[in-house]
């Protein structure tokens, strides 16, 4: 699959950039990618939920009526769980939600998720810039120059570029990430993806 190369006015650079098949033009694996997501979004949980249970409620022990002959039920202390107050039956505890998958699937998914990406068309090759201040306004000039569209564009730089952040920062519906922060979760979420020329020899040559 080969894309043009645009400058950041808009225009065609002449530049013509072939992607690699090996992870642009795979057979997309779903299940890897359901991993990967899951994975990244359980990574993303504190865990840090914490209820109290009968043992750690600030309450009497005092046993509330006699054992038998008051015709209802047997009572210890208010510290049970039915009532109001009382501590929480096999609450939440803290607690990690991390897993472990393997190296090899977690690029499946990546690879997977780019390639969905190559066939839907959502892939926007630019050709390297940089800018000499943070200008939000000029940032978005540069995405309407390119047509990246204005839902959820992910814009990938081969290193980083604390400008080119900057200005992006305020714009809710795009993300500016590395090439090493590229992820199957970042990529499945957006709508475009904006790559600029570099990127993609840089994902080429982690093919293990």
């Amino acid at each position: 699959m080969e894309l043009s190369v645009y400058k950041i006015d808009g225009t065609e650079s002449g530049k013509k950039v072939a992607l690699d098949e090996k992870v642009f033009g795979i057979e997309p694996n779903d299940h890897a990618i359901w991993l990967d997501v899951k994975q990244y979004l359980a990574n993303q949980r504190q865990g840090t939920h914490k209820t109290k249970d009968r043992s750690e409620v600030a309450y009497s022990t005092k046993k509330l009526i006699r054992q038998k002959g008051s015709g209802g039920a047997r009572h210890g202390s208010l510290k049970a769980g039915i009532y109001v107050g009382g501590g929480r039956v096999f609450g939440p505890k803290p607690r990690d939600y991390s897993f472990k998958l393997n190296k090899k699937l977690k690029q499946l998914a990546r690879f997977s998720a780019l390639s969905y990406k190559a066939k839907e068309n959502a892939i926007v090759m630019v050709e390297p810039f940089t800018m000499e201040a943070p200008k939000t306004k000029e940032f978005t000039q540069i995405l309407k120059n390119i047509k990246a569209g204005n839902r959820k564009v992910l814009f990938v730089l081969p290193e980083n570029s604390s400008n080119i952040y900057l200005s992006s920062r305020n714009l809710p519906e795009v993300k500016v990430i590395t090439v090493d922060e590229i992820n199957t979760y970042t990529i499945m979420a957006a709508h475009s993806m904006v790559i600029v020329d570099g990127v993609q020899d840089i994902l080429s040559s982690r093919i293990r």
